[in-house]
């Protein structure tokens, strides 16, 4: 084997384990946090409060940290640094118990958790695009992930009944300490920041700004199903088992479209991957404003496939060719905030004021938003 496939081999591996891990722990988060939250008594509001600050933080310094990263080559460092800090942030969570308590506690390790994934992803097309490699490969990397996140997801459910939800604070603690200490064989970033000022001018346009406001939108429309979703099928009298597994079913549709996603693109242009994402929304929330069978519920769940697993693949590399590679991190992070961040914010505030009063008719709300994603994306991005 020549030294430059084995480098690639090892690069490989190394992203693959630190999206295994990443992905895992946000199988124990994402389901079960705010089920955990609700369970302490926490009323919806705050619920949907908290998440919010979560995000509101994410947008100011996953950005502010990935200029810094960019302009000075300092990617690895910080990413290995943060990992660290975000892990041992989290050692409060497991003694404070109150809301206040829990708002301090966010605030302080979403700050050096913010930009984790934003530079996670930047490493990835890094590797991916380095000597000449196919950027297409990122799907089949990407999936590591999602086959954690089902692993943990179904595993995780059936632990829960028999050590309740409680559990789930110290598996998240253990998780980001794996996570912190398989950071450090991360690569070094290839660009320096010579340019960077200019490369950033360069991606201040009209198009990077419509696909920014694309994301917001489609990821906007997932406040609901992040927010909720768990908390609605417990209303509707399903067990933890049979919430995780309706989790894991939506991660087993996306680590199959991720794993042929290198197939799908080499004949569908990123835009119209992005397009289709937004139609399989708006059906996708259509169907969960009504759904109360297993059947109709694992329906919705199969459509994450594309909800998610088409459109982040589409959006990252969509981003990467916005981007340049002193400007990668930044680019990936600027998604990231608007997506993650400022449309997950505002779909977390908005649920969190109206669920109690609207409950599941806020999925036919998503489903609007979706489409209107779709129109700005299909009319407004030519």
């Amino acid at each position: 084997m020549k030294p430059r496939e084995s480098l690639s081999g090892s690069s490989d591996g190394i992203l693959k384990i630190q999206y295994f891990i990443y992905f895992g722990v946000m199988g124990i988060f994402l389901p079960y946090f705010n089920l955990y939250c609700h369970h302490l008594g926490f009323s919806s509001f705050e619920i949907g409060s908290l998440s919010a600050l979560r995000t509101a933080i994410t947008i100011v310094f996953s950005i502010g940290w990935s200029i810094v990263a960019d302009r000075y080559a300092w990617r690895k460092p910080i990413y290995v640094l943060f990992n660290f800090l975000s892990a041992a942030i989290w050692v409060f969570f497991l003694y404070i118990k109150d809301f206040s308590g829990m708002v301090i506690v966010t605030i302080f390790h979403t700050i050096f958790f913010a930009p984790l994934i934003a530079f996670i992803e930047a490493f990835a097309m890094d590797e991916l695009g380095s000597g000449g490699g196919d950027k297409n490969r990122y799907g089949r990397i990407r999936a590591w992930g999602s086959v954690s996140f089902i692993l943990v997801v179904a595993i995780l459910g059936k632990i829960s009944d028999f050590f309740s939800v409680n559990i789930i604070v110290a598996l998240i603690l253990a998780g980001y300490t794996i996570q912190a200490i398989f950071s450090i064989p991360m690569p070094q970033a290839k660009a320096r920041g010579e340019r960077f000022h200019a490369r950033v001018r360069e991606i201040l346009n009209a198009r990077t700004l419509i696909f920014l406001t694309c994301s917001f939108l489609m990821i906007f429309s997932h406040g609901t199903y992040y927010g909720f979703y768990s908390i609605h099928l417990d209303k509707l009298g399903y067990g933890t088992f049979f919430i995780g597994a309706t989790w894991a079913v939506a991660s087993i549709a996306e680590i199959v479209i991720m794993i042929n996603s290198g197939r799908i693109l080499k004949y569908v242009s990123l835009e119209n991957v992005l397009f289709f994402s937004f139609l399989a929304a708006t059906v996708r929330w259509c169907l969960l404003w009504r759904a109360t069978t297993v059947s109709e519920i694992m329906i919705a769940q199969v459509l994450h496939a594309f909800t998610y697993g088409t459109f982040h693949i589409a959006s990252i590399l969509y981003m990467d060719l916005l981007s340049t590679g002193e400007t990668r991190t930044l680019g990936q992070a600027v998604n990231n905030a608007v997506s993650y961040g400022l449309g997950m914010m505002a779909g977390f505030l908005l649920n969190g004021y109206l669920y109690e009063a609207y409950g599941a008719l806020l999925f036919l709300m998503s489903a609007c938003v979706s489409l209107v994603g779709a129109f700005v994306l299909k009319f407004l991005g030519r």
